[in-house]
């Protein structure tokens, strides 16, 4: 019993001590960002450099305005074309869909997760570039002139845009999306389901009256989460976007998001002053901002097991 008891206490403290060597990882790396960051941060303040729309390294000029424009965007649109898909598709597996459906289904998901993203970056290069270009572009151009922000601007219609890049970082989050949504919505008290179909109510207002209403908190850390993994995705963005230091204005328009800006440019011109400086606070603006997303999704995950287990 001493040898068990001793057993667990060394077990319990192992584990302590990983869990604070990555929490202490975290804030070396936060720290180290930091510290480079300060360089650039006691030449310009933090507002001018957020808001500045120029991007002159030679003439001291580090506006992260349209990197960060670009981001948010490229990420919006993308969520917005993954969230209803991932969200109806998950509904579906854990509500509709037979064994044999599901026992297919997720080891695709589990698969499509874990293609790497120049894979993808490939295939949107090699199928939707040409498609964007070739003939989604000119069908906004003559049938959405009334929509701003929906047509190509002149001489801006290659393909490499914010719209094919919002594509593929959508085709990248949805296995996630899927399948944290599906647990979720599969957690739901099944006693829940069988006295609402027993009073009457249909499948689908089953679903969306009682599974979809508890499952709520968890739905909802499924696309904070996926909102986290296209927030900081490289490699597939780098390769379709455009890399044009600009605001977009059109969804055709090319973009440059942050992690774009660190991949291409983090090794190369450092002779310039405060360039190095200037990326590295552009790669702590990346880790704030996931971090506090997954941060967000954390929270809202312990809500949702806590009423599931209620």
């Amino acid at each position: 019993m001493r040898l068990r008891l001793l057993t667990e206490r060394l077990t319990s403290l192992w584990f302590l001590c990983l869990s604070v060597v990555v929490m202490l990882l975290t804030a070396i790396v936060a720290g180290a960002l930091v510290h480079r960051s300060l360089p650039i941060l006691r030449r310009h303040p933090l507002g001018a450099l957020l808001g500045g729309s120029g991007w002159h390294p030679m003439q001291d000029q580090f506006g992260f305005l349209p990197f960060i424009v670009g981001t948010v965007w490229v990420t919006v649109l993308a969520m917005a074309m993954a969230v209803p898909v991932c969200l109806l598709s998950a509904i579906y597996l854990a509500e509709y869909a037979r064994s044999a459906t599901r026992a297919v289904v997720r080891p695709l998901l589990d698969v499509l997760a874990g293609i790497p993203s120049v894979v993808y970056g490939l295939f949107g290069v090699l199928l939707l570039v040409p498609l964007v270009s070739d003939h989604i572009a000119p069908w906004a151009a003559k049938h959405l002139s009334f929509l701003p922000g929906a047509t190509p601007r002149e001489g801006y219609a290659t393909g490499y845009c914010l719209l094919t890049g919002a594509i593929v970082l959508a085709m990248m989050v949805a296995p996630l999306i899927i399948s944290i949504a599906d647990e979720v919505l599969r957690s739901v008290p099944v006693a829940m389901r069988e006295a609402s179909l027993a009073v009457g109510a249909t499948r689908w207002e089953t679903v969306k009256h009682v599974s979809a209403r508890f499952a709520a908190p968890g739905l909802v850390a499924a696309v904070v989460l996926g909102f986290s993994r296209a927030f900081g995705e490289t490699m597939a963005v780098l390769m379709v976007v455009g890399n044009v230091p600009m605001a977009p204005r059109s969804v055709f328009d090319p973009a440059y998001p942050l992690p774009a800006l660190i991949a291409n440019n983090y090794g190369e011109m450092m002779s310039i002053p405060l360039y190095d400086s200037a990326l590295l606070l552009a790669a702590l603006i990346l880790m704030v901002t996931v971090l506090a997303f997954n941060l967000l999704a954390q929270g809202v995950l312990v809500i949702a097991k806590r009423r599931a287990a209620q």
